[in-house]
């Protein structure tokens, strides 16, 4: 296990995509990212299957596991288990807005309810000496951006919470969809910035509309650290740049061709293992962003991976459409 992460640059937890397959191509990308796994319900973790859910590669460290629920309970008992799984950080999701999440009395309708999310904190905190984190948007529905976040933010401070991410945009949960939230609410970075400097020293990091690596770089003028979601998994190269800007490693960036070569090794070992080939691919087709040839590279990764016969070669096949 690494030491404890830095917080200055992450990769959001996203539903049907950080899963191990993306986080393995990211970490090949970026030595210093903290990586997140998909959200895990902490009912998950209890009553399902601990390895399939919380199995991951030891490259990819440092990892956080995104739990979501809202039983204290539940959740240290869940904690208990990532902590043996070795995970650098245990985050509980305090900002999905799905009807889904809404149903399970977790996510961001929890935003309204911050003494029993402070129970969950300490619960959590009693079973891992890892640190356990939480991230959350700037508010819900009609609540009050200015004080009731301060409230929020303060329950978490005072039940030991590590770090705080905030999405800087409010969370409506009756009327949009998740997707919807995504985009409509409008982004309100001040308010982020004012937080970081109510909570100083408490670390944090702020989600949210962050495209560029530029844009990165102006927000930690003012947080601790920046988290990057859909920007980053559909042009995952962008990472490549990441420890060199962010944390002063002077290495070389890796190429396009060590990409190539890490998951090659990399699909053979999975294949062998019973994982199908698109289930590795589908993370690999933003590689090739704005690059020429992009659209039969990601043609070949999604359309040819799934004929007879195809393997690692068919990954290489892709790679040679790229103009290097």
């Amino acid at each position: 296990m690494s030491s404890q992460p830095s917080y200055r640059f992450s990769v959001a937890p996203m539903m049907d995509w950080t899963d191990r397959h993306c986080r393995y191509l990211h970490r090949q990308l970026s030595a210093r990212a903290v990586l997140f796994t998909e959200m895990v319900t902490s009912a998950a973790i209890i009553h399902g299957d601990p390895d399939r859910l919380l199995g991951y590669d030891p490259v990819e460290h440092p990892v956080a596991v995104q739990l979501g629920g809202s039983d204290p309970d539940e959740l240290a008992g869940a904690t208990k288990i990532c902590h043996r799984f070795g995970y650098d950080e245990i985050n509980l999701n305090v900002g999905c807005p799905s009807d889904r999440v809404q149903a399970g009395r977790f996510g961001a309708c929890l935003m309204a309810e911050p003494d029993l999310v402070a129970r969950c904190v300490k619960a959590m905190r009693d079973e891992t000496d890892r640190p356990v984190t939480v991230k959350c948007r700037i508010g819900i529905d009609q609540s009050d951006i200015e004080k009731d976040l301060d409230e929020f933010a303060e329950k978490m401070v005072e039940a030991g919470v590590a770090a705080l991410y905030v999405h800087a945009r409010k969370a409506w949960l009756q009327g949009l969809s998740p997707k919807e939230n995504r985009t409509i609410p409008p982004l309100n970075y001040e308010r982020v910035h004012r937080l970081a400097k109510h909570l100083a020293p408490l670390p944090l990091i702020i989600n949210g509309g962050i495209e560029t690596l530029e844009q990165a770089g102006e927000q930690l003028q003012q947080v601790s650290g920046v988290m990057l979601g859909r920007a980053a998994y559909h042009n995952p190269f962008m990472l490549s740049k990441v420890d060199k800007l962010f944390f002063g490693e002077t290495a070389p960036s890796p190429t396009l061709a060590q990409i190539e070569q890490a998951m090659i090794e990399y699909t053979d070992r999975q294949l062998a293992k019973g994982v199908r080939l698109n289930h590795i691919t589908r993370h690999m087709i933003g590689l090739a962003y704005a690059m020429p040839g992009a659209r039969r590279f990601r043609q070949i990764l999604t359309m040819d991976v799934l004929e007879e016969g195809a393997g690692s070669h068919t990954i290489a096949r892709a790679f040679e459409v790229l103009e290097r």
